[in-house]
């Protein structure tokens, strides 16, 4: 029997990278899953046929969530087709970068909607759910660019680190509730989003990092796995997956 059996659980940008993993490490350990997307269709389908390869269930949820409608639309769909809610893994995430000076409005708020706006529009339409069964595990992923600088990135920062201080407040409303709600940063992933970095930019970070080398995307979930498996006790806190880039 897997650590998390009989649970349901939605991963928002679960098509690649460290969703993907996320959504693959829950349903090997037993809970059925929703693979949320926006518009990588086939992506998330090949994520559903590896679940299935292995004789997982899980479900297809496409939603755009920059918009309050279509995100809150889906978590109401996904609780209603498993029954129930149980683990909401808000992760969907994407980069828009530029130096200050030249970042637009709509870099800024495409970043901050999609990121932090989909975090919260989520976690909302969860709370309903997880409230009516006393039970919730929310896992938001932030990252250790949401702690330190990151030049180029002053949107995806904002963004990360104000899923941090979400994290926290959320946890402390939602206490008495039977949820749970904590963040796992990741520092640099060896994801497709990572690979469009030049490569002596990479070689450089990786020379930063103590452990030197990047994370792996089952690294990462296997932090979420801990959290939604044994981690009662466990709320408002962050953990950093960095190699020790950031301590």
């Amino acid at each position: 029997m897997g650590r998390v059996e009989g649970r349901t659980a939605l991963v928002t940008g679960a098509s690649r990278g460290i969703g993907r993993a996320i959504a693959i490490e829950l349903a090997r350990e037993g809970a059925k899953v929703a693979i949320n997307f926006a518009s990588s269709e086939a992506k998330a389908q090949e994520v559903a046929d590896e679940i299935a390869g292995f004789g997982g269930t899980c479900i297809l949820a496409k939603a755009n969530l920059a918009d309050p409608k279509e995100a809150r639309a889906m978590v109401a769909k996904v609780a209603e087709e498993f029954t129930h809610l149980d683990v909401l893994v808000n992760n969907a995430g994407i980069t828009r970068d530029s130096m200050l000076p030249r970042m637009t409005d709509e870099q800024w708020l495409e970043v901050i909607q999609t990121n932090l706006g989909g975090c919260f529009f989520c976690t909302s339409a969860a709370i309903p759910f997880m409230t009516a069964q006393s039970y919730g595990r929310i896992i938001n992923i932030s990252s250790m660019n949401g702690q330190v600088p990151a030049i180029g990135q002053a949107n995806y920062s904002a963004s990360k680190g104000g899923i941090i201080a979400f994290t926290r407040t959320a946890a402390a409303e939602l206490v008495h509730s039977g949820i749970t709600v904590n963040t796992v940063s990741p520092g640099y992933t060896d994801t497709d989003m990572f690979a469009a970095v030049p490569p002596q930019l990479q070689t450089k970070i990786k020379g930063q990092i103590p452990m030197a080398r990047f994370a792996h995307p089952e690294e990462i979930a296997k932090a979420v796995i801990f959290l939604v498996a044994d981690g009662d006790y466990i709320t408002g806190q962050q953990i950093n997956v960095n190699g020790g880039a950031h301590m």
